[in-house]
């Protein structure tokens, strides 16, 4: 979007997009996070069939806490990036707080925060992908026989 011409007749209504997905991102985030506390708080034994050894138990808890982080951290700068050139952030039309106070030089900091997280997000993205990819395979095997027709 940055790439874009600055007379662009839609370059305004991308950017007001991209917020609003970014507003969802954290509320959708959030509800998400309150969902797995009380599933956690409610369940006693885990449901695994093959529980995974303590060291790849906890690998998986802090990759997937820092993936939880990421998700909020990304479109929270984003937030603070606006806010700091005196945007505003709305929700598909709907006005949202201020959160941060603008300021210029802020504005510059907040940019390259949020461009710099946003890449280091996506290149964990690709790491639990890769780390996945028997899991990916399997699930693209079992579609693809789900898709074949019968002979």
């Amino acid at each position: 979007m940055s790439q874009l011409p600055r007379d662009a007749s839609f370059r305004g209504e991308l950017y007001d997009f991209h917020k609003s997905l970014g507003v969802l991102t954290m509320g959708l985030l959030t509800a998400r996070i309150l969902f797995l506390l009380i599933k956690l708080q409610q369940q006693r034994k885990p449901t695994a069939k093959r529980p995974l050894p303590k060291w790849e138990r906890v690998q998986a808890i802090a990759l997937h806490t820092v993936l939880y982080a990421f998700m909020l951290i990304v479109p929270l700068s984003g937030w603070f990036f606006s806010n700091s050139y005196g945007k505003d952030v709305a929700f598909f039309g709907l006005p949202m707080p201020t959160l941060f106070p603008a300021d210029k030089a802020m504005g510059e900091l907040g940019r390259s925060i949020h461009f710099w997280i946003a890449y280091i997000f996506l290149a964990f993205i690709t790491l639990h992908t890769l780390d996945q990819r028997k899991f990916l395979r399997a699930t693209f095997r079992r579609w693809l026989q789900f898709t074949r027709k019968p002979a």
